[in-house]
């Protein structure tokens, strides 16, 4: 019995010897997959894991100096900040490929509203609800466990002082070789140092962040039309209506060097032709936007202030500051000014406070009872038809309008879309119905890249088609268009590093007012040339306020 009893004591030792081998072997898989994942979704792959991390090999090498309280307080600090570097960079590569920039820590909180938002409305409300929760516990999830992996790596590597030295010492010398010789495994430095780089911007970044805060805000009292009244500026301007129509995601891959810009371009060519035809004006360019993919209002508060709103805190910096926008110009001048956005929801403000609108219109008010495509609550063409009956009347006494309208159909998932139907059938947009069900599901949609591509394209075929029929049935002989994108579409739809252009467009009937720009250079039609001229989009704001002064 004794014998037997020995037995089992020494399986039991030897089970348990085993556990504690792969756990430790676990932990410190864990560990360095934490020191070596990449902060982009294009560095992922076997390569990253071929490479030596300096952060783990100096934080053994530190441990084994210290007493036991000491290496303790390190492996827990150094830990939960691993852990809190290793969620950075999973949201780093979130960014990168939607924003094409990353995550900066102080700001970009802001953007998990706005992205519960569109999450919903690709797998619906509360399948994103459940998946953003589930996203937070995974967050901490890892903070803990990479905490608790360098506890248990740190503490075995001080219980095994000698073998750990000699590990250390081998792993300089082999990382010091790679780090000279230039040391590669698919694009990636053999010799790793990026988590601490990762930290190193990260402190940079915030810095830059509170330092800014000065910076812009001598930037927005610095406006050299700030002391100029509306009536001075808007002289050229006097008896047009003037509409400022954002075209969702509308980016220069629209209409370039893609598998779906030929479909766009045929829609512009048509278009040109139409407006041509009707006597319609139009001159064409790219300005470049503050942002990518995503943040509309970035690229709003820019082309209406003149300044490089790029940031979240820029625009929060902004908003409760006073500057001369551009609807706040025409209000001066004498004109009502509206905004139409049928994606807002809620009270907003700000529309009054800062930009000085008189009216707006969003999803609550504008009489539609059809029913929702995706992201967007009205289709653009119900929205350019409720503009035209609430504002832009025959009526010859109404006071001229300045507008802002968000055409937002080409918003993502760009999946279902509407397709146009005869204007005078429209009533309340139940004509509508049925339309969903007729396109495909977000979900369905984005198992196919090529897939999610094509409905791109044609959401901007839809929204640029229906804006030129808009114009053909528009009985008003001074609206003045300047029809812009507000950023390129998301990375997996312009693929990488397309740059932040954006078509823009002047349309008028007016001779005198296509005078009046013909020293900007821009091109005729629609569809602007890949030689076009390319402003950046805070320069827009005083080069028409200064086209118009006179």
């Amino acid at each position: 019995m004794a014998e037997q009893s020995g037995e089992r004591s020494e399986a039991r030792s030897r089970w348990r010897a085993r556990r504690s081998t792969a756990l430790t072997v676990a932990t410190g898989l864990l560990v360095w997959l934490a020191l070596v994942l990449p902060d982009r979704t294009s560095g992922l792959g076997p390569g990253a894991l071929v490479r030596i991390p300096v952060e783990g090999v100096l934080l053994v090498a530190v441990v084994l100096v210290l007493g036991r309280r000491a290496r303790r307080a390190i492996a827990v600090g150094s830990g939960l900040l691993l852990g809190v570097l290793a969620v950075v960079k999973v949201l780093d590569m979130a960014f990168y490929d939607v924003f094409d920039r990353r995550f900066d820590l102080l700001n970009d909180w802001y953007y998990f509203g706005p992205g519960l938002g569109v999450l919903g409305d690709s797998v619906g409300r509360p399948a994103a609800i459940a998946l953003v929760v589930a996203g937070g516990c995974l967050a901490i999830l890892l903070v803990v466990a990479v905490t608790v992996a360098v506890v248990r790596v740190t503490r075995v590597a001080a219980d095994h002082r000698r073998s750990a030295a000699r590990s250390v010492v081998g792993l300089a010398v082999v990382w010091l070789v790679c780090a000279l010789a230039g040391a590669q495994v698919a694009s990636a430095a053999v010799a790793s140092r990026s988590t601490a780089e990762l930290a190193y911007d990260q402190v940079h970044q915030l810095r830059a962040d509170l330092a800014d805060r000065s910076t812009f805000a001598r930037a927005i009292a610095n406006d050299r039309f700030g002391g100029t009244s509306g009536g001075q500026q808007l002289r050229g301007l006097r008896g047009k209506d003037v509409l400022v129509v954002f075209v969702e995601s509308y980016g220069r891959v629209a209409v370039q060097g893609t598998s779906y810009s030929p479909g766009v371009d045929a829609v512009l060519a048509d278009g040109s032709r139409q407006l041509a035809s009707s006597g319609w004006s139009v001159r064409s360019a790219f300005l470049t936007s503050p942002t990518f993919g995503a943040g509309s209002w970035l690229a709003h508060s820019t082309l209406q202030s003149g300044l490089w709103v790029d940031s979240q805190q820029r625009y929060n910096q902004l908003l409760t500051d006073r500057r001369l926008t551009l609807s706040r110009a025409f209000g001066e001048a004498g004109w009502r000014t509206v905004f139409s956005d049928p994606a807002i929801t809620h009270d907003w403000p700000e529309g009054q406070r800062f930009y000085g609108f008189d009216k707006s219109y969003d999803s609550r008010n504008v009489g539609y009872r059809g029913p929702k495509f995706g992201y967007a609550p009205i289709p653009d063409q119900y929205s350019l038809a409720a503009l035209s009956r609430n504002e832009l009347t025959a009526d010859p006494t109404r006071p001229r309008v300045m507008g802002e309208i968000d055409l937002v159909s080409s918003h993502h998932p760009w999946t279902p879309l509407p397709h146009l139907v005869d204007w005078a059938t429209l009533g309340d947009g139940s004509v509508f119905d049925g339309m969903p069900a007729q396109g495909e599901s977000a979900a369905s949609a984005f198992k196919d890249p090529a897939e999610v591509r094509a409905l791109y394209g044609r959401s901007i075929e839809y929204t640029m088609g229906t804006l030129v029929s808009w114009l053909q049935v528009q009985p008003d002989p001074d609206l003045v268009l300047l029809v812009l994108g507000d950023h390129q579409p998301h990375s997996y739809v312009s693929g990488s590093h397309p740059g932040h252009d954006v078509p823009v467009s002047v349309i008028t009937r007016d001779p005198a007012v296509t005078a009046r720009i013909a020293d900007w250079g821009w091109q005729d039609g629609l569809l602007p040339k890949p030689d076009a001229p390319v402003w950046r989009m805070d320069a827009f704001r005083n080069r028409f306020l200064t086209a118009f002064a006179r």
